[in-house]
Formats: C-alpha cells, sequence, structure tokens
C-alpha cells in the first residue's frame, strides 16, 4: 500500500517539478515545492508589462508536440489557442527570409525562381556536399543543404549562441531545425499540435500548483538539511552544482535580454526575426504577435532581442546545455549521474539541469509523467 505520511521534497517550480508535485499529490501524497527564484514557472514565467503586453521573461515559449497525450493532459490546466509559429532570417541584403529554409529561402539566397518542391529538392541535391556519416553539425548540414546555405544561416548563428563552429557541435544541435522543399513556413509545421495558453503560461502553474497537498515556497535554495524532513526528492537543480562540481563543471549558455519599447511598430506576420550576421544578437521576438499577447492596448508594443553569452557572466542562469560532437560534457554527466544512483537512492534528478539535457517543453511534460508515474506505480 501506498504511504502518504512522509512529505516529497520537490526542487524547482518548473515544468518538471510542476507535473511531478501534481501527480503526487493527486495520489495523497504531501509536497512541498522549493525554487531559488521569486516566481513559478520556471523559464516558461511570463508577465504583463507596463505595456500591456504579455511577455516571457526568458525567451518565447512556444508549445509543439507530436504527443497527443501530452497535449491533453496540459490542457486540463489552461485555456489553450491554436498557433503556428513563423520566424523571419535577416539576410545581409536587408530581404527577410522565411526559416526554417524552403523553397522561397531558396529562391531568394540564390536568386532562383523555383516553383515546386521537387526543383528545390534537385538544387539543394547538387550543391550539397557527399558525406556519407556526418561526424558534426558542420557535416550534416554540408550533407543536406551545402555550403552557401549553412554559412548563411547556420554558421554565424551557433557561433554566437554557442561559442563553438559547427564543426564542434553535435549534429542533433542543428537536427532539430527542419530543412523544407515546399513553401511551408511555420517553424514547427511537422509537429501536429501548436498552441498556446489563451492567458500565459504562469496561470497554467497556478493551476497545477492549486492543490491542497502542495505547497510553495519561494526565494529559497536548496539544502542538504532538508532531506532529513522528506520520504524523497525530486530535484532539478543543476546536478554538478549537488555534487560540489567534483567530477567537472558542466557549462551552459545563458542569454541577456534586451527589451525596447516600440510606438511605430507595424502589424508583421511572423514573431520573431532572427539574425544571420556576426553581430552579439541572435533572434528578436514582438510579443503583440503571439496570440493573446496584447492584454491591455496602449499603443506600445514590446520588443526583446536575445545576446547569448556563458552562464558564469549572466548571475549563473542556466538554460541551455552545451552538446559537443565528442561528447564531452555528456560524458561528465554520465558520470554524475551514475554518482547519483549509488550516493543518492531517495533522491531522482529531473529537468533540464538535472539531467543535463536540451529538451523541449513537451519532452519535460512526458518525462517527467512518466517519472512520476512510475515512482507511484513502485511504492503502490
Amino acid at each position: 500500500m501506498m504511504d502518504a505520511r512522509r512529505p516529497v521534497l520537490i526542487v524547482g517550480a518548473g515544468f518538471a517539478g510542476a507535473v511531478h508535485a501534481r501527480l503526487l499529490a493527486e495520489a495523497g501524497y504531501r509536497v512541498d515545492v522549493i525554487d531559488v527564484r521569486p516566481h513559478i514557472a520556471g523559464n516558461a514565467y511570463d508577465h504583463v508589462d507596463a505595456n500591456g503586453i504579455r511577455v516571457h521573461a526568458y525567451g518565447p515559449h512556444l508549445f509543439h508536440t507530436k504527443n497527443r497525450a501530452v497535449a491533453d493532459w496540459l490542457r486540463t490546466y489552461g485555456t489553450f489557442v491554436d498557433y503556428s509559429h513563423k520566424v523571419r532570417a535577416l539576410l545581409p541584403s536587408g530581404a527577410l527570409a522565411p526559416l526554417p529554409i524552403n523553397l522561397d529561402t531558396v529562391n531568394m539566397v540564390f536568386g532562383t525562381g523555383y516553383t515546386t518542391a521537387e526543383e528545390v529538392a534537385a538544387h539543394l541535391a547538387r550543391v550539397a556536399v557527399p558525406i556519407a556519416a556526418p561526424a558534426n553539425a558542420a557535416e550534416y548540414l554540408y550533407a543536406n543543404i551545402g555550403r552557401d546555405l549553412t554559412d548563411l544561416f547556420f554558421r554565424p548563428y551557433t557561433k554566437k549562441m554557442w561559442q563553438f563552429d559547427l564543426e564542434d557541435m553535435a549534429a542533433a544541435v542543428v537536427k532539430r531545425i527542419p530543412l523544407r522543399s515546399d513553401r511551408s513556413d511555420t517553424y514547427f509545421a511537422d509537429d501536429e499540435i501548436q498552441m498556446m495558453p489563451r492567458d500565459g503560461y504562469t496561470a497554467v502553474f497556478e493551476r497545477m500548483f492549486d492543490h491542497a497537498n502542495i505547497r510553495v515556497t519561494l526565494e529559497t535554495a536548496f539544502d542538504d538539511a532538508m532531506l532529513g524532513d522528506y520520504g524523497f526528492c525530486f530535484n532539478a537543480m543543476p546536478i554538478d552544482v549537488f555534487y560540489g562540481h567534483q567530477e567537472g563543471e558542466l557549462p551552459y549558455r545563458s542569454i541577456r535580454f534586451h527589451t525596447r519599447t516600440a510606438t511605430d511598430a507595424a502589424p508583421q506576420a511572423w514573431s520573431v526575426t532572427n539574425f544571420t550576421d556576426s553581430g552579439p544578437l541572435t533572434r528578436e521576438t514582438r510579443w503583440d504577435c503571439l496570440p493573446h499577447h496584447i492584454v491591455t492596448e496602449t499603443g506600445r508594443r514590446t520588443v526583446t532581442a536575445e545576446e547569448p553569452c556563458d552562464y558564469r557572466d549572466n548571475g549563473f542562469e542556466r538554460y541551455y546545455p552545451v552538446r559537443t560532437a565528442d561528447n564531452r560534457f555528456h560524458d561528465i554527466y554520465l558520470k554524475y549521474k551514475e554518482l547519483a544512483a549509488k550516493a543518492n537512492p531517495e533522491m531522482a534528478f529531473i529537468g533540464r539541469c538535472g539531467t543535463y539535457q536540451y529538451l523541449d517543453m513537451d519532452q519535460v511534460i512526458n518525462q517527467s509523467l512518466a517519472s512520476a508515474r512510475r515512482w507511484l506505480a513502485e511504492r503502490d
């Protein structure tokens, strides 16, 4: 039988922590959630600013998935609206090209007049570099779209984002971005479900945490001394920090956000613009172009540009685990994973920082649902 007498500690009030907390609470466990930040929702936290615009504090969060079960579970905590995300890349000429690369992008870059996907596919096949087994991001892209498109759309962006060249990065980093030969110009066209919470992500988290068995305490850092009060701990803090970096440091890229107010922003059909130059900024978000993000009409629009940096240069704000072609940081993580299994059997590391993975929201939710259900089944 389930023993709900000893409470469970959850470190982190983002998606991983919230999903675990909700499932355990519904199963009868008392759950304490702590977070070092002054707000819930982790990196998905959003708020309405002085311009009456809903802003995502840690960059745009756009829910997309092929997993209907995950989407259905998430919908129980808020009203969601359909949203097809569009991105444009600012070219050196000043033109704005669809991204991911599609038929129109190819025509703009090469001055061609293709009208069919077959023509574009044939063009990409001609410019592709024959590489049978791509060993890194550069070789993967060269083998699929050739050097010109790779060096224009991916090389400067990757250097800014990761401080590594494409040759140093794992192919998985760029495989996340689809390559198309038709006119499809939505960023996540391959995902069946694309949606946004009508009232923002923070409101979704408020409903997740709204349970008599859940207590949330903010601005509270984890301390080992806490563990004595709990039967188990799900921990979303950086695993290398928990172990005092004894196996080495796990690096992250962070983002400095530069936000401005625009009073003359004309309507546009896309929300994010990527920069292909070698300057410090990677992309810019027009928040009013996302559905239901104009909460109060003031005539002002909020625009946020992103400047990647080392997490140590940004208050240790960790956003993106670094995935290199030689897997050297992943290998360090595996040492921590093995250490955790031996040294802390009453603790499970969860989420992006706990498992050192670059995860989309649906992946975090799916992993967390499986993790919580497995933990409960073992104690039933």
